[in-house]
């Protein structure tokens, strides 16, 4: 396996002096097809691992990636850039910045007790009968003021930056009435304002069944499912909501519960997705499909029938090895049969307080090699192209003229490094919208005074 060989891009004199950064000397894994990736080639030798260039450079205008080239064509222009202008990668490994799809970080309280109390053999029953599980975390998000939810999901916002991750998602689902899912909404929205990065915010008030709603005479999930429904044009009309999400399984709601949700999303024309097959099968993924929805998530007990669906709607497949992990579960997800139908599949912490209380994207990517037994270009295409595809976001997840300049860059010898190490981190420099990163604790990437000649990475 090469990568694959650049084209000579041709480009006035003109606009090769006018980029506002340029990056050079750096081996870009670019997850775009235009570079010959194709992580379901039937024969990969036309295609190349992770969309790999060699020893090339890049120019970044008004924030979008405005040409990528070999290192030697912008060599005689340097001259008329200033030091701060130019970024020398050393032969360092360029990414799209990181995505992560599917997250629940903002939340109030804490549940490390619960965790120290499964350890010592209490089941899940008898914690939430004694008022813990996500009752938990529903009563704390509610009692928390706008201040204190910002602050305690910030942190967590912070250790998924430091790791590369320039986009993320946020899904609301700890308030289940219509105050605490816009606070949750709304600390979402002022995350990304703060720190610069794209956040999605996820409309999930059909999460679980609120305790208020909870009765030994009757179950009232539909009565609960009609305030959902009508709070959802409320937040989305408030600019809050980006897609609609929901908990589709036997501990939860059913698919007809669901579909009320869905149409009312599809009559204000927002995107879909869904919690589905992770303890059960009761056809979440072919509810997503029908719906032509962004993802399903989990997916432990999906079957072939749905992941038929699922591929004839173009619906990813996210996967959520930290919560298998913490769980311990033994279902694997049918990696095989998403791989035979070619189902794009990403890779997320579903960070949230009770089944994955998990900060870091490279370890989810090592999970999903160790666990699911993912490939690293798999799990990497899974953080980048993919779940950026998961969220709607064309312009996001690779490396091509006209995306966004959202990138990261990692002293790693091969791409494979970012799944195979554990607990170090290589990050050198992140990009969001064409700018080096300079706060947030990250390093930002200080370039070289003296240009280098470029340097051929090891090769796979």
């Amino acid at each position: 396996m090469t990568p694959h060989t650049m084209e000579h891009t041709p480009i006035d004199d003109i606009s090769m002096a006018s980029f506002d950064h340029i990056i050079i000397n750096a081996n870009i894994a670019t997850f775009s097809a235009q570079y010959g990736f194709d992580i379901y080639a039937s024969d990969r030798t036309d295609s190349s691992p992770y969309g790999q260039l060699e020893n090339a450079a890049l120019g970044i205008k008004n924030g979008k990636i405005a040409w990528i080239g070999a290192h030697e064509q912008i060599t005689p222009h340097l001259s008329q850039y200033q030091d701060q202008q130019i970024t020398d990668g050393n032969g360092k490994w360029l990414t799209p910045g990181l995505i992560d799809c599917h997250t629940h970080i903002v939340y109030g309280g804490n549940r490390s007790n619960e965790f120290e109390a499964r350890l010592q053999g209490v089941s899940y029953q008898d914690i939430a009968a004694q008022g813990g599980g996500i009752v938990a975390t529903v009563s704390a998000t509610r009692e928390a003021s706008i201040e204190t939810l910002f602050a305690q999901s910030e942190k967590r916002l912070l250790a998924l930056i430091q790791e590369g991750v320039t986009s993320i998602e946020v899904k609301s689902g700890y308030g289940l009435d219509l105050d605490t899912e816009r606070k949750m909404l709304t600390v979402a929205r002022k995350l990304g304002d703060k720190h610069g990065i794209h956040v999605s915010t996820t409309y999930l008030a059909a999460h679980a069944l609120p305790p208020e709603y909870q009765s030994h005479m009757q179950d009232r999930a539909d009565e609960y499912i009609e305030q959902v429904c009508a709070w959802l044009p409320i937040l989305h009309s408030e600019g809050l909501v980006d897609a609609v999400d929901g908990f589709c399984e036997n501990i939860a709601f059913n698919t007809a519960q669901i579909k009320r949700v869905f149409e009312v999303a599809r009559l204000l024309d927002l995107p879909v997705k869904l919690h589905s097959e992770q303890l059960s099968d009761i056809g979440g993924s072919a509810l997503v499909a029908e719906y032509q929805g962004l993802s399903s998530d989990h997916l432990e007990h999906l079957s072939e029938a749905d992941i038929k669906k699922m591929a004839a709607s173009n619906t990813v497949a996210v996967l959520l090895p930290g919560a298998f992990y913490t769980l311990r579960d033994t279902k694997l997800p049918p990696i095989d049969a998403l791989r035979k139908y070619q189902v794009p599949m990403a890779i997320s912490t579903d960070c949230n307080p009770g089944t994955s209380p998990l900060t870091s994207l490279l370890l989810a990517m090592n999970m999903g090699c160790t666990l699911f037994y993912l490939t690293p270009e798999e799990v990497l295409a899974g953080t980048t192209l993919h779940a950026a595809q998961a969220l709607g976001l064309s312009n996001k997840g690779k490396i091509e003229v006209g995306c966004d300049a959202d990138l990261a860059l990692w002293d790693i010898t091969r791409p494979a490094d970012l799944a195979y190490q554990i607990g170090l981190n290589p990050i050198q420099g992140i990009m969001s919208q064409g700018r080096w990163r300079k706060d947030d604790g990250v390093r930002p990437y200080r370039p070289s005074k003296k240009i280098g000649k470029a340097k051929k990475p090891q090769s796979l």
